[in-house]
């Protein structure tokens, strides 16, 4: 496939098919486009964190001073301020948010070899976190608009050794919870939810009930790796239940199942948040709701300057879903180079990109002991090429977010 942008007087880019190298190549002396004034990030935590500079530095002063550094007061604290914010749940902090989905099934007590549902399309973690505990992650593939699981492909995937179905809320808007917890009441199975990427969002029930993202199946895990919607300043994660039995188990599990001091009820993990690191959330999670509309502007507005345009898709809303937006993933025409022909135009111009994720899980080398083939889930494999993540976060700028677009609508003028 040969790519030209002769309009923009940039580049060049020469690709095979399928894609086995690209060359940026200069046509003329004309400039780059002036980029804006403050360079473009995909994530620009310093920005963030400058506000809350001195609150962070005081709360990370009074962890040092106070020296409990594992399961001080903070810890507590913050379970119960983001209990709060969710609506109730019991909090279980712990180490990670890979760590809180493997405390979520390890809770589920399955036996060896039971097959956990997950998502066709996801992070790695979703079936990592099954593979170690010697239980099966057999993928469903998802809906093409809002990239998460299809029920329909649940139900075909559901055997007599099911024993949960974790739901991703992946790039922050959630799954289809309706059906999903129609399908596990039905069939007799948990449901987990992964809430890594979705943290505040919301649900409307058929009901009319407002379901929160996490709080909806037996379990809910986040993550609080620093580039999450609430981030850390390391590892970090948490488990939601409301069940206060399953939360006291949950504890337990996260600090070497022990159920008092030297005492082991259970074969656990260490898995406990950092005291440090509640402290400094804490600070944040105030403006978690503030940080949330600042993205789905930042949303809207590429919406307004993208939408509609051909080859390109905006990310899909389930009318009964909020979307929190922790990342804003455009969908390309499923054409051999475009998408990577498109994010080498923006780099050249100093607009970063990344794509999530580019290899499905089931055509990893690690977990090719599964057996799956390619085309057997054919939208994550679809995804797989054609996705492509612009820049959002709460201090992106309109002169940014300007930029951004009318840099991809010249990169897709010059792929046609």
């Amino acid at each position: 496939m040969r790519v030209r942008w002769a309009q923009s007087g940039v580049a060049r880019c020469i690709f095979t098919t399928p894609v086995a190298f690209f060359l940026i190549l200069p046509l003329s002396v004309s400039p780059l486009p002036a980029v804006p004034s403050v360079p473009i990030q995909m994530l620009d935590l310093p920005a963030q964190h400058a506000p809350l500079q001195a609150e962070l530095m005081a709360a990370a002063a009074a962890c040092l001073h106070e020296a409990a550094f594992i399961q001080g007061p903070a810890v507590g604290q913050f379970a119960e301020e983001l209990s709060q914010y969710l609506g109730g749940p019991h909090v279980v902090p712990c180490a990670n948010g890979t760590d809180a989905l493997q405390l979520a099934l390890m809770s589920l007590n399955l036996p060896a070899g039971a097959e956990v549902i997950v998502p066709a399309f996801t992070y790695v973690a979703t079936l990592e976190a099954a593979a170690v505990l010697g239980l099966r992650p057999v993928p469903a593939d998802v809906l093409p608009g809002t990239f998460n699981l299809d029920p329909q492909a649940v139900a075909a995937a559901l055997t007599p050794r099911t024993g949960a179905i974790v739901a991703v809320h992946l790039f922050g808007q959630c799954a289809d919870l309706a059906a999903l917890r129609q399908l596990v009441d039905q069939h007799g199975v948990a449901l987990i939810e992964d809430n890594a990427q979705a943290i505040g969002a919301t649900f409307r029930a058929e009901n009319g009930a407002i379901w929160v993202a996490g709080t909806v199946g037996e379990v809910g895990t986040t993550s609080f790796f620093p580039s999450k919607n609430l981030g850390g300043f390391g590892d970090g994660g948490a488990l939601f239940t409301r069940d206060a039995g399953r939360a006291d188990y949950l504890r337990q599990l996260a600090n070497h199942g022990q159920t008092r001091k030297y005492h082991h009820q259970h074969v656990g993990l260490n898995s406990r948040l950092d005291t440090l690191q509640a402290a400094l959330l804490r600070v944040k999670l105030p403006h978690l709701p503030a940080w949330t509309a600042a993205r789905q502007r930042v949303a809207a507005r590429y919406d307004a300057l993208l939408g509609g345009l051909p080859g390109l898709s905006v990310p899909a809303r389930d009318p009964r879903s909020t979307h929190v937006f922790h990342q804003y993933t455009l969908t390309l025409a499923d054409k051999p180079g475009r998408r990577d022909a498109l994010q080498a135009f923006l780099a050249v111009r100093g607009v970063p990109t990344a794509v999530y994720y580019p290899l499905p899980n089931h055509l990893q080398p690690g977990y090719e002991y599964l057996g799956y083939r390619a085309g057997q889930f054919p939208v994550a494999e679809r995804l797989c090429r054609t996705v492509l993540s612009l820049p959002i976060h709460p201090t992106l700028t309109d002169e940014q977010v300007a930029y951004v677009a009318a840099q991809v609508r010249a990169g897709l003028a010059g792929l046609e």
